[in-house]
């Protein structure tokens, strides 16, 4: 009896899990966090806007900072700001790699006194045109021709491919990444054409090196634009158009209606040359996208899918061309089907 009481105590034996259903639920649980995984991928975490964008007119906030500064007066600049090396030069500026209270910070000077009005409307433009899409303007000081600005060290798009050649980067040097690069190309282009001001053109991109030198690449993936020197602003009611500088253009990459129009027998003459509208940053935007797409695995996709909006972008008549909204629609659309493609055919594999 007394057998039996402790074997009724001891409950019913325990039951070892077959192997074959502890290997099924391995399985279900790895296609579980593979699912998570490639939705975690595929689908772009939202990149924070600079925080500039949330300081009121004439302040600034940039990495780490918890609060927002005026913009550094002549006297702070002249005090505060330790200039280190020259990192860039144009017709217009100097360029140098500066400390402001341990922060890195680029530093702006005037090359020579003829260049002083483009050297003004370009801080007028950074003064009035801050957002997400530009460049933060920490200070400036007018007296010495001078102008502060974040500094991002990744450096103009120019260097796109050396940074991502880079084995540290090689993790976003993929077709999503990538598009992702040419979406924020083509926003700031937008930005430009419906800013605060009205329609601005962005007259300094007479070919595709020079075009990428406005730019910049921050240290997150995104683009800001840099160099505002050249905006010449479009109003279409008043019939007011532009022209980008004064002297002959040539080439592919800018657009028709940039061309002398009279042949070569009649010299170029600045005075009859035609002027144009915003259109001209449009029939651009298929080259520096395929330049930002570059020749990683999946670009060649993008670009068929990207075919028909970019043949409208070089339509010879520029009406017929999309406005950049249109394109960065397009661009997301794309974006979102190419990425339902590739994780159906993952999980397909499964």
């Amino acid at each position: 009896m007394e057998k039996k009481a402790q074997d009724s105590r001891k409950g019913a034996p325990h039951r070892a899990v077959p192997p074959a259903v502890g290997l099924l639920l391995s399985m279900a649980l790895m296609n579980a966090l593979l699912y998570f995984c490639l939705d975690w991928f595929f689908i772009s975490r939202p990149r924070p806007a600079l925080d500039s964008a949330h300081c009121p007119q004439g302040h600034f906030r940039m990495g780490q900072m918890k609060n927002c500064s005026p913009w550094l007066s002549c006297e702070e600049l002249r005090t505060e700001v330790r200039q280190l090396k020259r990192v860039g030069e144009g017709a217009v500026k100097r360029v140098f790699l500066s400390e402001w209270k341990e922060r890195k910070v680029a530093l702006s000077r005037l090359t020579r006194l003829e260049m002083r009005d483009d050297f003004l409307h370009g801080l007028q433009m950074l003064k009035t045109l801050q957002s997400k899409h530009v460049v933060t303007l920490l200070g400036y000081c007018e007296e010495d021709n001078t102008i502060l600005t974040e500094y991002h060290p990744l450096g103009s798009l120019s260097n796109l491919e050396e940074t991502l050649n880079l084995s540290k980067y090689h993790s976003v040097n993929t077709w999503q990444h990538r598009l992702q690069l040419a979406m924020d190309y083509v926003a700031i282009i937008h930005y430009l054409h419906h800013s605060p001001l009205g329609t601005l053109v962005m007259c300094d991109s007479s070919d595709l090196a020079k075009t990428l030198s406005q730019y910049l690449l921050t240290s997150n993936f995104s683009i800001v634009v840099n160099d505002l020197d050249a905006l010449p602003l479009v109003n279409h009611s008043s019939r007011t158009f532009v022209k980008c500088g004064h002297r002959e253009l040539h080439g592919d990459f800018v657009a028709p209606e940039q061309l002398w129009p009279y042949g070569e027998d009649t010299p170029f003459d600045d005075d009859l040359m035609p002027s144009y509208d915003e259109k001209i940053d449009i029939w651009k935007i298929p080259d520096v996208s395929s330049f930002l797409l570059g020749h990683v695995e999946g670009s060649d996709m993008v670009r068929f899918h990207l075919f028909d909006i970019h043949k409208a972008c070089k339509s010879q008549t520029p009406a017929e061309r999309p406005t950049a909204r249109e394109i960065l629609d397009t661009y997301e659309k794309v974006l979102n089907l190419l990425r339902e493609t590739v994780m159906s055919q993952t999980r397909e594999m499964l």
